[in-house]
């Protein structure tokens, strides 16, 4: 059992290449497309125990990188979204969104509906830098979490 995890995080994790692909899963992660870092993140880290901030910090980087791609995605949707302005659900989720503002960002890091949230937050004009700021912090906190309660359940050998 233990070689065949090993082998899986070493999969997941990419080693020869790193902390770049930490990046670039986590970046991609954060757009529309279904995809989760936190393996990867978790694989390097377990691999390599030293790069745990280092880890931390540059999935923070991509995954808030990918959500302000998701926000500029929606600040260019805005048209195509008017024609649906007007059903119940999206009215009260643009008062909720609008009620928040960019803080609505902070919450980026929830599954499945924390990327669409990004680029809502640009459909709505809602500044770039706050937003961008709050989906750091929630991405940041959701990172740290994740990864060290992992390393709790399966500490590096």
């Amino acid at each position: 059992m233990e070689a065949w995890l090993q082998s899986l995080l070493n999969a997941l994790a990419l080693p020869e290449y790193g902390l770049s692909t930490v990046f670039a899963v986590a970046f991609v992660s954060a757009t529309l497309l279904p995809l989760g870092s936190e393996p990867a993140v978790f694989g390097l880290i377990k691999l390599n125990p030293h790069l745990f901030w280092p880890a931390i910090l540059v999935a923070t980087a991509g995954n808030t990188l990918g959500g302000m791609v998701s926000w500029w995605m929606g600040l260019g949707a805005h048209k195509v979204v008017d024609k649906y302005r007007h059903s119940a659900t999206h009215l009260r989720a643009l008062e909720w969104l609008e009620k928040l503002g960019p803080k609505a960002c902070l919450f980026s890091f929830l599954p499945v509906i924390g990327d669409p949230l990004c680029a809502v937050a640009g459909w709505l004009k809602m500044p770039l830098l706050p937003c961008a700021c709050y989906m750091a912090a929630g991405k940041f906190l959701r990172y740290l979490v994740m990864t060290a309660a992992l390393l709790y359940l399966w500490p590096p050998a």
